[in-house]
């Protein structure tokens, strides 16, 4: 199965100066391996915004840029808004992009990598599969 991954674990495995450890590193880095790890635009810029220096900026975005993005359509924008919607029914609030995220990793049965623990809130809800449970 392949993995979409977050931001969160993109950043947290590509933007530290000091090496992290941990299972998200360490599922990051075997999917990376396997071929398996997925990207999607947003996920591409958050992880690429917020960089200071122009050369690390430049470097991430050619790592980066090993990874297409899943094209994102339409239907998945009004998907997301619809998990969006029975998540706050329920009292769960999550960010745009996080609803997003679940909508294109249904469509395409992706499990999702994460740190965000708002993940862990509405997954229960939703038809997605985080690929490290909390």
């Amino acid at each position: 199965m392949k993995v979409l991954v977050d931001s969160t674990v993109w950043s947290l495995s590509l933007r530290r100066s000091k090496t992290v450890t941990g299972p998200h590193v360490t599922a990051f880095h075997e999917l990376i391996r396997e071929g398996r790890a997925v990207m999607i635009g947003p996920i591409r810029q958050e992880v690429l915004s917020g960089i200071r220096r122009e050369s690390q900026f430049q470097m991430l975005a050619e790592k980066l840029r090993a990874w297409p993005d899943l094209p994102i359509e339409t239907s998945d924008y009004e998907r997301a808004a619809e998990h969006s919607n029975s998540c706050r029914a329920k009292g769960i609030q999550g960010a745009h992009i996080d609803f997003l995220i679940c909508a294109v990793a249904e469509k395409h049965q992706l499990a999702i990598l994460t740190t965000d623990q708002d993940f862990a809130q509405c997954a229960p809800l939703l038809p997605v599969k985080l690929y490290l449970e909390p």
